[in-house]
């Protein structure tokens, strides 16, 4: 999709370290693993639908790319796959949707907030101006988490029970300040 390198060993502000890397078709297996153990709130929330098994059509969306999206898996230093984000753009590269899942027994290890700064990083190094996330109200961690990181929400047009939640990457750093201070 993009050009800058997507594989990354990053450090979260607990001092946990992994590795993250680009999607590649061979993954569907680990992803339907992964999936498994990503609780049935946070799958709602990922998917914005009920779905209690994320489906094969689904699992292959999520290994590949192309110059639209770029899909990233996150795993621990023994190999184990514990987050999955996407990036997909509008078809001017000007802005950038990201879903992020993660398995239940990472959460609260800061492993969100570091693959969100990535595919900021990311998607700032390609060009891309506005990163969004389109996230269910009851998401209050979430968008928690995305307001700490200079996120600003708003309502979503097409569905009051979503909220848009949005950074501009042209106009700052990729790093917002409440980061620098964790």
């Amino acid at each position: 999709m993009l050009t800058p390198d997507p594989a990354q060993t990053l450090t979260t502000r607990t001092g946990f370290v992994f590795n993250v890397r680009p999607a590649a078709r061979g993954d569907e297996a680990a992803l339907a693993e992964f999936f498994t153990h990503v609780a049935q709130d946070d799958l709602r929330f990922r998917f914005l639908s009920g779905c209690r098994t994320v489906s094969h059509d689904q699992l292959l969306a999520l290994t590949r790319s192309d110059n639209q999206t770029e899909n990233f898996l996150a795993l621990a230093p023994d190999g184990t796959l514990i987050a999955s984000a996407m990036l997909a753009c509008d078809a001017t590269l000007e802005k950038g949707e990201v879903a992020i899942a993660i398995r239940a027994d990472y959460k609260h290890r800061g492993v969100g907030w570091e693959l969100l700064e990535h595919v900021a990083r990311y998607a700032a190094a390609s060009g891309i101006r506005t990163l969004e996330s389109l996230e269910s109200r009851e998401n209050h961690a979430a968008i928690e988490l995305e307001r700490e990181m200079g996120f600003t929400v708003t309502s979503c047009d097409m569905d009051a029970t979503l909220v848009t939640v949005s950074r501009s990457l042209g106009d700052r750093a990729a790093t917002p300040v409440a980061h620098a201070q964790r």
